[in-house]
């Protein structure tokens, strides 16, 4: 039975004499061999620097851990011998320690200054890691000294240790020991905050992250990304991988992300895509990238003129899902003419039995699918609206363009200003 490992920082136990049940040192701590474990990734195996070379030794022989000495539990343990390293395991110091990691708690890419390790089960496992400067003083022996300076000038060395449920190994075999609750919140985290941590991040680490996230989460988290890097993500993933996270995407952007490809290449990847929504993204191409056509979303919340104010929001209900803004409704006959437009409040504050072309606004403020984004914005600024229809030369309802589509458009310009 091991003992005396509360809790223990691995710079502290790094370097350490390991000695046997006689007292005779065998050679010094060199890293522990880890595992997935039931609750936290556990130590399997300890490697000691010997005389004869890297030599391992199974957990269980372990008698005594602590930041003095690490004994193990007979003079020549059976399971001692030569360490021969195997593709895929993982290293506490080699693979976590000055390794980035992501913070899924933080939403942010950290260091790992050291590690703490703990009692579990009679098994020893990582509780934390230490991002912060105490973390560093602690490597580097000059805790206690950093203490007292900080102690002299009235100050505190604050401890900065992320728990390891909320922590994402960014290396790939080490993000097998990942937990499922870091895996499941990688999935929840803003797309906008997984596009700056994979723009952070080395190449080699941006599949870790995004085979750690569902196919829908990496379109949301592709569309966020500047061009360039958006192309580089993509040639990290195979053909198939793409077709699934485009499908998975809002029409228009899934339009957007296969502009930026060469041509060749975005026509193969749609011929590859399910044919309604391959349609669909090769209708919004054929306009110009910077138009009303171009910008658009076919998906928007279709109403028939026939409807009563209950049978709408019944279709909300059912279709909320699959459309990009459902605060307005568009009344739209079987040859597609924009006949009105409801807002989701006057569905609410509406009885039931109310048809809907009783209370519709037919003075339809819309553009045209070549109108430039200056127009679109004024037209959507001088009326206050989130979204405004796109009709074709024919008067019929092709789309609509959202407020932040058209926000977007003009943001470079506003952050290069904003460097000037």
């Amino acid at each position: 039975m091991v003992t005396e490992y509360n809790e223990i920082y691995l710079s502290s136990v790094i370097g350490r004499s390991v000695i046997n049940n006689k007292g005779d040192q065998i050679g010094t701590l060199r890293d522990l061999v880890m595992v997935p474990g039931e609750v936290f990734p556990e130590v399997s195996h300890i490697l000691i620097k010997t005389r004869k070379g890297l030599m391992s030794v199974c957990w269980d022989e372990v008698a005594l851990f602590n930041h003095v000495v690490v004994s193990v539990s007979s003079a020549a343990p059976p399971s001692l011998c030569s360490y021969k390293p195997w593709e895929g395991e993982i290293l506490v110091k080699r693979d976590l320690l000055d390794k980035q990691i992501v913070d899924v708690d933080g939403a942010k890419v950290v260091r790992v200054n050291d590690i703490k390790l703990g009692d579990l089960n009679q098994k020893l496992c990582i509780f934390s890691v230490d991002i912060g400067f105490r973390g560093l003083l602690r490597r580097l022996g000059y805790e206690r000294f950093g203490e007292r300076f900080a102690h002299a000038i009235r100050r505190d060395i604050p401890h900065s240790e992320i728990s390891w449920e909320y922590v994402q190994p960014l290396e790939p075999n080490s993000s097998r020991l990942a937990l499922n609750i870091a895996r499941d919140q990688m999935n929840e985290m803003h797309p906008a905050d997984l596009a700056d941590i994979i723009e952070t991040i080395p190449i080699r680490n941006i599949r870790t992250v995004l085979d750690s996230i569902d196919a829908e989460t990496t379109g949301d988290t592709i569309y966020e990304l500047e061009p360039e890097m958006r192309n580089l993500v993509i040639s990290q993933l195979n053909d198939e991988q793409v077709t699934d996270i485009l499908e998975e995407m809002e029409h228009d952007e899934a339009a957007d992300v296969l502009s930026d490809l060469p041509e060749e290449k975005a026509q193969e990847l749609l011929e590859m895509m399910d044919q309604e929504d391959a349609e669909d993204i090769q209708e919004l191409l054929e306009h110009e990238e910077d138009s009303a056509g171009g910008l658009m979303t076919p998906d928007y919340f279709r109403l028939s003129p026939r409807l009563t104010t209950g049978e709408a929001l019944e279709l909300v209900r059912q279709c909320a899902h699959d459309v990009e803004t459902i605060y307005y409704g568009y009344i739209v006959d079987d040859g597609d003419n924009l006949e009105g437009v409801i807002s989701l409040k006057t569905l609410l504050m509406s009885q039931p039995e109310t048809p809907l072309v009783e209370i519709m606004e037919d003075n339809v403020k819309a553009v045209r699918v070549d109108a430039e984004p200056e127009e679109m914005l004024e037209m959507l600024t001088k009326y206050n609206l989130i979204a405004i229809p796109v009709l074709d030369d024919d008067e019929r309802m092709e789309g609509i363009v959202t407020v932040d589509d058209v926000l977007a458009h003009y943001l470079p310009q506003i952050v290069r200003i904003k460097r000037r």
